[in-house]
């Protein structure tokens, strides 16, 4: 009997010579929550949409930072084909930044989405709090409400199309529990690199004390999205597309 073939744990749309862009989604997530961004820019840009490990096609897999960061560096290897502009959103943003510091001459730029507030001292708190909601709340109410809200908050094509992948409670748990503790912000300092730097303007959580955990790093343009929340790219996305045209025009060859 013929094995059956690995399920890919990334998905590549666009010119295999255009410049590249590799998109890590957040918790509870897939990667198919970077679907109004790959639809707008596949025709330009190759898009390569990493899955983190417990979501997605990789959701028997059990969260950790570092094997999630090593996972995006062979999309980067094997499906980027060069130098990528790293794009993250919240989860994905902090293993984006994880990927830069350790890999700066892979990251042609890195963009952070939702992702700048630091995981340690009372905010350390917040995370494993979250984390311990996610894990104790039953995983298919979890499911269920959340996949009506975003059908009825984004329509029933883009809230369908965002959530194809499945919804992730118990992987987001773990990937969030896992990220508490750790120091962020020092891995920005040590990528070097150009930064782009979003939040939605109704995302409080991130967006208040953004100018804290960004002071001293080089190199960050920071960005407000006007009547957008923590998914700032479903929310706003023409605005949030057009901040990445925008930094990518800014980028070294």
């Amino acid at each position: 009997m013929a094995e059956a073939a690995p399920v890919s744990t990334w998905d590549v749309v666009g010119p295999p010579d255009a410049p590249t862009i590799v998109f890590v989604h957040g918790a509870l997530m897939g990667r198919a929550v970077w679907r109004p961004q790959i639809d707008a820019l596949s025709d330009r840009f190759r898009c390569v949409s990493v899955d983190l490990p417990g979501h997605g096609t990789q959701r028997d897999v059990p969260f950790e930072l570092d094997d999630a960061a090593d996972g995006v560096v062979r999309a980067i290897d094997e499906a980027a084909g060069g130098r990528p502009l790293l794009v993250g959103l919240s989860l994905g943003g902090y293993v984006a930044m994880t990927v830069a510091s350790r890999h700066p001459a892979k990251v042609r730029g890195l963009v952070i989405a939702g992702a700048t507030r630091e995981p340690t001292g009372l905010n350390r708190l917040a995370f494993e709090a979250y984390a311990g909601f996610l894990r104790l709340a039953p995983e298919s109410v979890v499911r269920t409400v959340a996949l009506a809200w975003f059908r009825r908050r984004y329509g029933p094509l883009l809230g369908s199309a965002i959530t194809a992948g499945g919804h992730f409670a118990r992987g987001g748990s773990r990937a969030v529990r896992n990220i508490a503790g750790s120091r962020m912000r020092e891995r920005l300092v040590a990528y070097g690199g150009p930064i782009l730097v979003i939040n939605g303007s109704l995302d409080l959580a991130f967006r208040i004390g953004a100018g804290r955990f960004l002071a001293g790093v080089p190199g960050v343009t920071n960005r407000l999205i006007p009547r957008a929340g923590h998914l700032s790219n479903v929310d706003q996305p023409q605005v949030f597309t057009g901040l990445l045209e925008e930094f990518i025009g800014t980028l070294p060859a």
